[in-house]
């Protein structure tokens, strides 16, 4: 019997707002890598309710967690008392032929609290 290990494969997506400008311009693509956990930090592919979100995951001191775009203008997604399931952390940015990688263990944390 062979097992299927293909959940563990990267996978790309392409980025279809401007949400996570800067640091991820529209239609760049990012590489997931997929996981259900994540540090704080991160910037993660994450369903909510019924929706998927690219955003950065931020936990705070009393362990709460929200949602953040980069961008301002955007809402914080708080997730308390929510049921939400991380599917990916983002590894890599591609830009054309520019590549930027992340590391999925450590926090990207732009908003320490």
């Amino acid at each position: 019997m062979t097992q299927d290990c293909s959940y563990n494969e990267l996978y790309p997506l392409q980025v279809l707002d401007d949400s996570m400008e800067p640091e991820f311009p529209e239609k760049c693509i990012i590489i997931i890598e997929p996981s259900q956990v994540c540090a704080s930090g991160a910037f993660v592919v994450i369903t909510v309710g019924e929706e998927r979100w690219f955003r950065q995951f931020i936990t705070d001191r009393d362990s709460n967690s929200k949602l953040v775009a980069l961008k301002p203008g955007y809402p914080e997604i708080d997730l308390k008392g929510t049921e939400y399931q991380i599917e990916g952390i983002i590894v890599q940015r591609n830009i054309g032929r520019e590549k930027k990688q992340y590391k999925p263990h450590q926090a990207n944390n732009r908003n320490p609290e």
